[in-house]
């Protein structure tokens, strides 16, 4: 019994490592993200940090149209971000979990 107990530990403690190692490989997973028009482009890693903004002149010379382009496309971008954040971290934690009877977390 303990011995059981101590193997689900030993691969609840190696799920999680794997987990931390899935997070930071994320950070290295670019997703790119438009306007429809292609004036605003952003850039960010799977772990929703942004890491570029590009801005078209002529977006500079509406203040309230280019507030309105980087709502628009951020959120875009940060829900595909969390799209893919949310599916890698949830396959690894998967894979790893032991099977405890009445445990079924991940259908």
């Amino acid at each position: 019994m303990f011995g059981d107990l101590m193997g689900m530990m030993g691969k609840l403690k190696e799920t999680q490592e794997k987990v931390e190692a899935t997070k930071k490989r994320l950070d290295t997973v670019m997703i790119d993200e438009s306007s429809s028009d292609g004036l605003l482009k952003i850039t960010l890693t799977a772990n929703r940090q942004i890491k570029t903004i590009e801005i078209d002149d002529a977006l500079l010379e509406d203040k309230e149209q280019l507030e309105d382009y980087l709502i628009l496309t951020l959120n875009k971008a940060i829900e595909k971000a969390t799209n893919v954040n949310e599916t890698e971290i949830a396959a690894v934690a998967k894979e790893g979990m032991p099977n405890i009877p009445g445990m079924d977390m991940f259908k």
